[in-house]
């Protein structure tokens, strides 16, 4: 089950409140915010481990989605302005 990001009421980022350890069930309760990983959408976050996978080569992430090299280039730079505005 993917972690859910966006409030389904009004689409503003959520924060996480707890995290429990199923172990010894120690729960840590605070309001915290979500790795910038997380921030990303499934999709883009599909296409940074396809692009760490490929050893961040573009010509070879182009070549496994049966996209244009400058396709592959866009999606990145689209990413990199959207973790660039979490900051």
């Amino acid at each position: 089950m993917k972690l859910p990001c966006i409030c389904p009421s009004c689409q503003q980022q959520l924060k996480v409140k707890s995290l429990r350890c199923e172990y010894c069930e120690t729960e840590v309760n605070g309001l915290y915010t979500l790795p910038l990983l997380a921030q990303l959408s499934e999709d883009e976050q599909d296409f940074i481990l396809k692009f760490v996978k490929s050893s961040g080569s573009l010509k070879d992430m182009a070549k496994q989605l049966n996209l244009s090299y400058p396709t592959v280039r866009n999606r990145l730079d689209d990413i990199i302005s959207k973790l660039n505005n979490y900051e």
